[in-house]
């Protein structure tokens, strides 16, 4: 029980937001001492933090990181392309009330890897005050270059798949992670991103705020929502490659790259409770009414980055999920609703209860605050028609980056042809009185 590859596997099934520690070469971890004086194998210590250090304990986000060579063994960056990148605040286009809907992006006409195809739908907050977040979406069709890397300085990276797997070859392990499963890589972690067939599309959330982490259960108790024990961890799997590299840094809102002469995933062993991680939303166990009304969404939250204002979330991530529908006498699907927090939602398969035209798996839409939505009125039909009885809502998958900062779109959110000009007319039919 004591042979590498059975303690990396038990590494591996860890719980969220505990102390791991992973080797790749056996005795290359220090026991007992974090930075001795000599490393085994001639490794360099290098601590990685995710919070200041006086952090409480509880919050208090660090990793020890054993590698070949320092991190800090690179040239000087310079600046390049923003390419369709964007961070808050933005203010390049007007913010309105108007509800908004994009269709999925097309695929790319030419070779294009995740970080070329990534692109800003809408952004809040402040970056650089650690407030609020940004919203992108993805599409990509080939894998990014053995040399070519990435990491963000501005939040942590939240990503949704809905079309093909990634495996993220992060300095800590590796991650594959298909649609219905999300992975987190946090803020400075660098990493490549490789596709699993010809295309991949997906959303992503950059948390500008505290790190995400497992919601307060309150009333509900010790079990329900997403249990930590199903929180995956990478174990270390290193690269000992020399050859140019490029390295590609978001920084304050803009993109820079520096070029090294070897492999920043150089990392032979790791310990502590800062890391990538995944999570498949299967596991997710949903609480929902069993008497009357439909409950808040807010009862579906995965993961939350808290705020300074207790009970209001810097952003949530909440998941609609399969589930069985029991409420008596009550309007089952989403009600009508305008609400202080502003909501972004994608669909990974199926069929969305509030929406029967237009939202399809890969689409997105913003409802931003006190905007009034609600189900189009085949959804709204639907639910006031339909005998009630015990059923099971199935085959769907639905999220919500929901967030305490107003979403400012980016130009090129209201200027690419996925933009829905007709959304408006979704609620345009409603009758008085009722059907």
């Amino acid at each position: 029980m004591n042979d590498a590859a059975t303690l990396a596997t038990l590494e591996y099934l860890s719980g969220f937001g505990s102390h791991h520690e992973s080797e790749a070469v056996p005795g290359a971890l220090p026991v007992g001492r974090n930075s001795p004086q000599k490393v085994p194998y001639g490794l360099y210590a290098e601590q990685l933090s995710g919070s200041s250090f006086t952090m409480p304990r509880a919050q208090n986000l660090r990793s020890w990181l054993y590698r070949l060579r320092p991190s800090a063994m690179h040239k000087p960056f310079s600046r390049i392309g923003d390419g369709l990148v964007r961070t808050a605040p933005t203010s390049e286009a007007e913010c309105s009330p108007n509800r908004l809907r994009w269709s999925p992006l097309p695929a790319p006409q030419a070779p294009t890897d995740f970080l070329e195809g990534l692109a800003t739908l809408a952004t809040s907050g402040e970056a650089r005050a650690l407030r609020g977040c940004a919203v992108h979406a993805y599409v990509a069709n080939r894998s990014m270059e053995e040399r070519r890397f990435c990491y963000d300085a501005d939040g942590e990276l939240l990503v949704v798949p809905q079309q093909g797997a990634l495996t993220f070859a992060t300095e800590l392990g590796r991650l594959v992670v298909a649609p219905g499963e999300i992975a987190v890589i946090p803020r400075g972690i660098k990493f490549r991103v490789e596709i699993g067939g010809d295309l991949v599309r997906g959303y992503a959330c950059e948390n500008y705020g505290a790190p995400l982490r497992l919601p307060d259960l309150g009333p509900i108790g010790s079990n329900g929502l997403a249990s930590p024990r199903d929180f995956l961890a990478p174990v270390a799997d290193y690269e000992d490659r020399e050859a140019p590299t490029q390295l590609i840094a978001k920084f304050a809102g803009h993109l820079w790259q520096a070029q090294l002469e070897h492999s920043p995933l150089d990392v032979v062993a790791w310990h502590g409770n800062y890391h990538p991680y995944k999570y498949d939303l299967a596991r997710f166990n949903a609480i929902n009414t069993v008497s009357f009304d439909h409950p808040d969404p807010s009862i579906f939250t995965v993961l939350t980055s808290p705020s300074d204002t207790p009970g209001m979330a810097n952003v949530d991530f909440v998941i609609f999920p399969p589930r069985w529908m029991v409420a008596e006498d009550t309007f089952r699907p989403p009600y009508f609703h305008r609400n202080v927090m502003s909501e972004f939602m994608g669909l990974i398969r199926g069929e969305y209860d509030a929406k029967k035209e237009g939202f399809v798996p890969g689409a997105c839409s913003l409802h931003n605050a006190m905007s009034a939505h609600g189900p189009d009125r085949a959804s709204y039909e639907k639910a006031v028609a339909a005998k009630l009885g015990p059923a099971y809502l199935g085959g769907t998958l639905a999220f919500m980056f929901e967030g305490r900062h107003v979403f400012e779109p980016t130009a090129f959110a209201l200027s690419t042809p996925a933009l829905d000009k007709d959304y408006d007319a979704v609620w345009s039919d409603f009758q008085k009185g009722g059907p």
